[in-house]
């Protein structure tokens, strides 16, 4: 582990903590002074020791610390697509249907924006310059990961519709996350596997 990738973590925790607020503002959080102070500062201390986890766990599972990488910019990127998800929502008032799936795939886009440098550079290390060649590649299997993104929010929110009792702020944030994870894992193998090789 290098001090680079302590300094990566930190900021990707402090980005994380400001933009936690957009989705906790959304879904009825009084965003205080302290919900901001312990949101950014938390998670400014939380991603440093996560990552060094996954780099003492590594020495045990071979490839484990460059999938904390990865997660860590998953992370930040599922922060960058909940805030813009959510602030579209905000101004819109919009919770399904098509726009719904509009919103989606404008706020997972601008997600992969992070994800094509931080990945190619931080967690799969690449010192070659990025090529056209290699950005249509991942936008390729990008393409394939928005595609599965969209396609299970929009299954989860529009079809499903809201269980257990939560409402269509909180059920469009689950639709959400359940699609990051799922598109998470894909993005990582096929990263892994046919981009940054």
């Amino acid at each position: 582990m290098q001090r680079r990738d302590l300094y990566f973590a930190v900021s990707i925790g402090f980005l994380f903590g400001w933009l936690v607020l957009l989705p906790a503002k959304n879904l009825g959080f009084s965003i205080t002074p302290g919900f901001v102070l312990s949101s950014v500062v938390g998670f400014s201390v939380f991603s440093p020791l996560a990552l060094f986890v996954t780099f003492l766990l590594s020495r045990f599972l071979s490839g484990f610390f460059q999938f904390g990488k990865f997660a860590a910019v998953g992370a930040l990127n599922t922060l960058i697509d909940l805030g813009i998800l959510n602030l579209l929502i905000l101004l819109t008032d919009v919770t399904g249907g098509v726009y719904f799936s509009a919103f989606k795939g404008v706020s997972f886009l601008s997600a992969i924006t992070n994800s094509y440098y931080l990945n190619k550079f931080w967690t799969f290390g690449s010192r070659l310059p990025a090529t056209l060649e290699e950005y249509f590649r991942f936008a390729f299997f990008t393409l394939i990961g928005l595609l599965i993104n969209v396609a299970v929010a929009s299954f989860i929110v529009s079809v499903l519709g809201p269980l257990f009792g939560a409402g269509p702020k909180v059920w469009a944030n689950v639709g959400a996350l359940i699609a990051t994870v799922i598109s998470l894992i894909w993005n990582f193998f096929a990263y892994k596997k046919f981009v940054f090789k």
